[in-house]
């Protein structure tokens, strides 16, 4: 009898390892490339006959020993949708697959940041966003060490619609509504990108030998043992930090968030703003807040409140009712509600934050305010706040996720027999901490990805670092302007394009909300560089060559295109000039035809100039006549970069 179980196991086996099995992204609703050989691969048992239909066209293939199969399709032109059956000792059918321009959409979590976070901000696109031409392919976050993996382990390609378009990445579904737009062409976004990912994380095993450091730190982690150890050592750090946190909060105990809490003995301090530079200091911990506000009768369906962003961690309630809660700081707090929560005359807000480390609070120059329809309730000014619970610093985490190659092995190499257009790109601000490094690193990506790909002309279009953080009223030194520069350089590499961004920022949030703007600049890119627009401006002025003339630095410029200008100002700004001490000072700057001439009358022999060399080069305004922004640079007169 055991036999028997045995043998029926065996034949079961057999069959099931028999069938076809395809990678996640040969599935229904695919986009694949047009004009271009394409791949279709799988695997099955070793020696099994796969047998592909498509468009009244037999193919074939055997399995290799490995059980591996591939099957190569002529090109075909944009269009759909299509059909295609696979058979073997089973048999599959794909529908509605259409060929159009596949776009491979990665970086870190400017590139992710899907259009739900943009939802107030793009209503209107949201609601009109019913487009089957438009799919995305979301890749699920994933590292490994140990090889190259083949496959997803999830995902699905995904039609455009007021829904499902919350969870395309904002940047790429408005640079596909351009490209669409322009030439009616079914477009495909595969959306493999990682908020906090340095660029080293996507670089392959072998091409990071180029980097000792990175290498040699990449090696640790590949048998995994090193990355359980950490991993289970940074979670239990983590969980019993936030337990200590609760169990600790007086305000959990004495239940704060009662709106009838006599709250007299409670201090005082103006939001939006940090508890650190009020009396309670400097502190990491549990801080609750409560903010009484008086309305007359609501007469609307839903309310909405707005506040702003919070540093770490918040929990809201409104009258004891809870209404939202995010983990981390980033996201923009915005949290709907039913009026029946509200009533005439008094009511309140109180809001818990947990803060881990560095400055807690509400982050300023945002919105707060209570939504009701058309009327809107300020909620800036003061609100009443208590400490529950005074906490060390959470320690910092080491974010094994973002080590080098692990992001490359499980995000990129599944993709490569997958026939792409092109490569979009925007990441950097995880890079500034080593900005000098960046442009080898791009080399170095690029080339590896084009090699990848097969495709030596890949072309990979690329998003420079926008304006963020304070602005400053002299000329500094600044990794982010460094990073940028860099960025500049990488545009030597053919067949890449740049968009600058320093103009479209937020000085308070790493991730600004207008991503119309970025993904639009980078399809003006495309429809250049890849789609035959050639005497279109898709750019910007970019620093070509400098001259000196007396006390005069003469500056020249590509990219023109119908003129420079100094936007919405007569005074052209954000120019500095050094001499050979490296010392520089803000520089008069004036614009004769295509050439920009900076001078100071503090240097007498200028050998240096900077352009938007700043975090947030606010004052920065040369631009040319089609509206686009002049990219930041450094200049010498000996040309060194």
């Amino acid at each position: 009898m055991k036999k028997i179980i045995l043998l029926i196991a065996l034949i079961a086996s057999i069959a099931i390892n028999a069938k076809i099995k395809l990678p996640r992204l040969i599935s229904d609703g695919m986009v694949l490339q047009r004009d271009t050989k394409v791949k279709i691969w799988g695997w099955a048992s070793a020696k099994e006959k796969i047998e592909l239909e498509f468009n009244h066209k037999i193919y074939k293939a055997i399995t290799s020993d490995e059980g591996k199969w591939t099957i190569v399709l002529p090109s075909q032109k944009a269009g759909g949708p299509y059909e295609m059956t696979l058979k073997a000792s089973n048999t599959i059918t794909l529908k509605n697959i259409l060929f159009g321009d596949v776009w491979v959409c990665s970086g870190q979590s400017n590139m992710e940041l899907p259009m739900d976070r943009l939802k107030d901000k793009y209503k209107e696109v949201i609601a009109k966003a019913e487009n089957s031409n438009i799919r995305q392919f979301l890749v699920s976050d994933q590292y490994y060490f140990a090889s190259e993996k083949e496959d997803f382990t999830a995902g699905e390609w995904i039609s455009a619609n007021p829904v499902s378009v919350l969870q395309f990445s904002g940047v790429a579904y408005f640079f596909a509504l351009e490209i669409y737009e322009k030439y009616k062409i079914p477009i495909g976004l595969i959306n493999s990108a990682l908020g906090g990912s340095p660029a080293e994380s996507w670089i392959s095993e072998e091409s990071v030998k180029k980097f000792p450091d990175y290498d040699q730190e990449f090696l640790k982690y590949k048998d995994g043992t090193l990355e359980k150890q950490i991993d289970e050592n940074d979670q239990k750090v983590s969980n019993d930090w936030y337990q200590l946190a609760n169990t600790t909060d007086l305000g959990l105990k004495n239940n704060w968030k009662n709106p009838d809490l006599d709250d007299s003995n409670w201090k005082t301090m103006n939001v939006p703003g940090y508890w650190a530079d009020n009396e309670l200091g400097n502190l990491n911990g549990v801080v609750w807040f409560r903010k009484e506000f008086t309305i007359p009768k609501v007469k609307e369906n839903t309310a909405k409140l707005i506040l702003g962003r919070i540093i770490d961690a918040d929990s809201v309630f409104v009258n004891n009712h809870f209404v939202g809660t995010t983990s981390y700081q980033y996201p923009p707090r915005i949290y709907s509600f039913d009026v029946s929560i509200l009533k005439e005359g008094k009511n309140e807000i109180i809001v818990r934050i947990i803060n881990n480390s560095g400055k807690g609070g509400f982050v300023t120059d945002k919105p707060y305010e209570l939504v009701l329809g058309k009327d809107t309730l300020d909620l800036k000014g003061s609100w009443k706040y208590q400490l529950g619970a005074k906490m060390l610093p959470l320690p910092s985490q080491t974010f094994v996720r973002w080590k080098p190659v692990g992001l490359y092995n499980a995000m990129i190499a599944p993709l490569k027999n997958y026939s792409i257009k092109g490569v979009l790109w925007y990441q950097g601000e995880s890079s500034t901490k080593k900005p000098l490094e960046y442009s080898a690193l791009m080399k170095t990506l690029i080339a590896n990805w084009r090699t990848q790909w097969q495709q030596p002309k890949l072309p990979f279009l690329f998003v420079q670092l926008t304006n963020f953080m304070e602005p400053k009223s002299e000329p500094v030194e600044s990794n982010w302007a460094e990073l940028r520069q860099q960025q500049l350089n990488t545009l030597k590499i053919p067949n890449t394009g740049m968009v600058v961004t320093i103009d479209l920022g937020e000085w308070n949030d790493i991730h600004p909300l207008n991503k119309y703007d970025v993904g639009k600049r980078l399809a003006l890119q495309a429809r250049k560089m890849v789609y035959g627009e050639k005497n279109l401006v898709a750019s910007g002025p970019l620093f070509r060559s400098m001259e000196k003339k007396e006390n005069k630095l003469i500056l020249n410029f590509t990219a023109t295109g119908s003129g420079l200008i100094a936007k919405d100002s007569k005074t052209l700004k954000g120019f500095a000039i050094a001499g050979s001490d490296g010392k520089f000072v803000w520089a008069n700057a004036v614009i004769e035809g295509d050439k920009v001439i900076v001078w100071s009358d503090a240097i007498i022999d200028p050998s240096q100039v900077r352009y938007a060399w700043a975090d947030n080069p606010v004052e920065a305004n040369l631009y040319n006549k089609e509206n686009l922004p002049a990219s930041p640079f450094e200049g010498n007169l000996d040309g060194r970069e």
